[in-house]
């Protein structure tokens, strides 16, 4: 009789089911964020398919979290949607960057990149998307609209929480 996946990883011990944050010093806990995003890289680096909105939402989340000052980003894909790269574009102050669509394209066009999903945090705390965040996302995915390229989502990002424009219907 053959095991399923599913059963032999149930055999597995999980080595670390019993932490808790508190059982860690800061040194312990740098290591263990600074191992998530080992894994989540491996999951997010070129030629892997994007296909689990909740892996991509803790990468950009533990890719951003300690960040002091607003960072946009994007994550280019091809048709299949298989990352092509990840890159940070912009840096801004502690409430705001600017984006310009102009450069969004070109990078586009760089690595010839068919679908795009965005990504920037807010140092503040607050994930909730702005005024703003909703006008430049328009704008951009009308001038990729333009080139052919298809924009997926739009993450908000800080530490504790983190907003997708497509899952609250802003695409």
């Amino acid at each position: 009789m053959k095991k399923t996946d599913a059963s032999v990883e149930a055999l597995v011990e999980d080595r670390l089911s019993g932490l808790k944050p508190a059982d860690l010093n800061d040194v312990e806990k740098q290591s263990v964020i600074t191992l998530a995003m080992k894994v989540l890289s491996i999951k997010h680096r070129a030629g892997r398919v994007l296909s689990k909105p909740d892996e991509t939402r803790d990468f950009l989340r533990l890719r951003l979290a300690d960040y002091r000052n607003e960072v946009f980003g994007c994550l280019f894909l091809d048709n299949r949607h298989r990352i092509i790269a990840v890159r940070e574009l912009f840096q801004g102050t502690i409430d705001g960057a600017s984006v310009y669509p102009r450069v969004v394209v070109q990078q586009a066009m760089e690595v010839n990149a068919a679908a795009m999903v965005f990504f920037h945090n807010h140092p503040s705390g607050v994930a909730e998307p702005s005024h703003a965040d909703e006008a430049i996302t328009r704008r951009l995915k009308d001038a990729l609209a333009l080139v052919d390229v298809r924009v997926l989502d739009h993450f908000v990002v800080s530490a504790g929480e983190s907003v997708s424009f497509a899952e609250r219907g802003l695409l």
